[in-house]
């Protein structure tokens, strides 16, 4: 058996980044995944109906993008949201080849009832607004970060 390492080591789960990104990850989802089972959607497809919410119709690669998915993860999501009848996927009048998804009357609806979720979540988590807007900040600074470096 090897000894403890000393609190100083950097090879501690303690210190690692990864190791605690992943966990509040999981624990965030977590508290999402029954307030969005009220709306019928998962946490992916939540993020979906938000883009859209946000940004009105838009095409399936801006999407993707805006989500980072792969076309492999993010075609079954519409796929279900489309079935649920809240989205529905159009070719785009201008170019055929580019397929535009737009929010359905009752995913438009959906919005109203999902304006609980946030609330919810900071409840849930006991912490003030200001310390979660501080910590996406930091994780979008980190995100920026890893974007500029070529990979």
């Amino acid at each position: 058996m090897s000894p403890s390492a000393p609190p100083d080591d950097a090879l501690t789960l303690e210190r690692q980044v990864s190791f605690a990104l992943s966990r509040a990850a999981r624990h965030i989802v977590a508290i999402y995944r029954p307030l969005l089972a009220e709306l019928n959607l998962t946490h992916p497809q939540y993020l979906v109906m938000v883009a859209l919410w946000q940004h009105g119709p838009l095409p399936v690669r801006r999407l993707r993008d805006l989500l980072q998915l792969d076309s492999g993860t993010l075609s079954p999501l519409l796929t279900r949201l489309e079935s649920a009848g809240q989205v529905r996927r159009r070719r785009d009048k201008a170019d055929s080849r580019s397929v535009i998804v737009v929010l359905t009357a009752q995913g438009d609806a959906l919005r109203t009832r999902a304006r609980s979720v946030l609330p919810a979540v900071l409840d849930d988590l006991g912490m003030p607004a200001g310390e979660l807007e501080h910590l996406h900040s930091v994780l979008a600074g980190v995100i920026a970060a890893r974007s500029t470096q070529v990979v």
